[in-house]
């Protein structure tokens, strides 16, 4: 049964940094692309980043290039999303998934498994 959790989320205030870290089981971690989403109130899940399976690529949305940072530790199976000078609008439950594909995928179709998801709030 695989399974993915997220950790580390909360409140804090603007210009913060925030390290979130998703721990995934059942599954070979280092065949996946790892993705980072989240989804604010009444919007659709948007994607933040994705990271190849051995950590040398990485991709991230234009809304966070420069701030977030995603790695990966393929001997502890857990991604993390390093998220600095946050701003309120990154207020969101994130999400970490795993794309058996690799790292091409930039939507939540092309994901196969989900973690349930950490709030993050930012206070201006």
């Amino acid at each position: 049964q695989v399974q993915l959790k997220e950790s580390g989320g909360g409140s804090v205030q603007a210009g913060d940094s925030l390290t979130l870290s998703c721990a995934a089981s059942g599954l070979v971690f280092e065949d996946y692309g790892m993705g980072w989403f989240r989804q604010a109130r009444w919007k659709e899940r948007e994607f933040v980043g994705v990271i190849n399976w051995s950590g040398e690529r990485s991709y991230y949305a234009d809304s966070v290039k420069g701030r977030f940072s995603i790695s990966r530790d393929n001997a502890k199976n857990t991604v993390y999303l390093q998220m600095d000078n946050l701003k309120p609008e990154d207020t969101a439950v994130y999400y970490c998934a795993a794309d058996m594909y690799g790292e091409r995928a930039r939507t939540p179709p092309g994901y196969e498994y989900w973690g349930q998801g950490t709030q993050v709030t930012v206070s201006s």
